[in-house]
């Protein structure tokens, strides 16, 4: 995935704002390349786990209907930019790649796909 510096600092101003909670959103991407970020509603409004609120996840799977890909992002306040278990077990989108936003330490954005269980890096090449 490629995203331009400024999206990227879109992901980590957003992560720094909900702060202690995890903040939340999506992206729109075409050829590999992010768009467009869209902030969402954490619902759950917690340090330790994340749910878009429903018009956001509506968006983004007509986003996915139209013939963009979708990449959903989210904070991790204190721990690394890996996805945890409650991460996976939530990921029901295997076309969709999974975003996160680490603030501990200096702030580290990776990227992931999650089918089934299964959990693989991809890159990200920041432009």
């Amino acid at each position: 995935m490629r995203i331009s510096r400024a999206d990227l600092d879109e992901l980590i101003a957003h992560a720094r704002e909900e702060a202690p909670n995890e903040c939340c959103g999506y992206v729109r991407a075409r050829d590999g390349a992010v768009e467009e970020v869209f902030r969402a509603v954490n619902e759950r409004h917690s340090p330790y786990g994340y749910e878009l609120d429903h018009r956001s996840l509506f968006a983004a799977n007509k986003l996915d209907d139209d013939g963009f890909e979708v990449g959903i992002y989210h904070s991790h306040p204190r721990s690394a930019a890996e996805p945890s278990q409650t991460d996976i077990n939530l990921a029901h989108y295997p076309d969709w790649s999974y975003l996160i936003v680490s603030l501990e330490g200096e702030p580290e954005v990776r990227v992931w796909r999650i089918v089934g269980g299964a959990v693989e890096e991809e890159t990200l090449d920041v432009h």
